[in-house]
């Protein structure tokens, strides 16, 4: 049972109302919304401090749409995250997301259950190897280290970072 309750909009204090707005005005606030109004996912928590919540929703923005990391990359590293920390809502967020850009219902499977993942691009490979150690050990040995050029490694930790932050608030506050 959840243990927030999603407040409707018109119940939101100004700072929150103005957090609100930022985020359903952005690029996945559609996504966002309940029938009623209210915020869903790791967002309606956001709303309990907006000068947490909005640097925090900030930080998701950029890793999702402003990292040099491609499509692909970046949902397969996601789902990675959302697999290790047994995330419903993150795989029911990122799944649709990774079927479009052309990941099988196997992949999608195997990145459920942290198994086994054959992929045919070797960029895509090393994301994967490094996302399931971030995970896994917190740490990465040098060759893990070496498989990525920096800006990449940066934009991956951060985004793995973020999504593990994500996965905890979802699962204290039983979303």
């Amino acid at each position: 049972m959840a243990r927030l309750r999603r407040t409707p909009p018109h119940e939101l204090d100004p700072e929150a109302r103005a957090l609100y707005d930022k985020i359903t005005s952005g690029p996945r606030g559609r996504f966002m919304v309940d029938g009623q109004g209210g915020l869903t996912g790791p967002f309606n928590a956001m709303l309990l401090s907006p000068p947490v919540g909005d640097p925090l929703q900030e930080l998701g923005a950029a890793v999702r749409y402003r990292s040099t990391l491609t499509d692909r990359a970046r949902e397969l590293a996601i789902l990675v995250v959302a697999g290790h920390h047994d995330s419903a809502f993150e795989r029911a967020a990122h799944e649709p997301i990774a079927r479009e850009l052309g990941f099988s219902e196997e992949q999608l499977q195997a990145l459920r259950d942290g198994a086994p993942l054959t992929l045919g691009d070797p960029a895509e490979s090393a994301v994967l190897r490094v996302a399931r150690a971030l995970v896994a050990k917190g740490d990465l040995d040098d060759e893990e280290f070496a498989a990525l050029g920096e800006r990449e490694l940066f934009e991956l930790t951060t985004l793995v970072g973020y999504y593990s932050t994500l996965a905890l608030q979802l699962r204290v506050f039983r979303v």
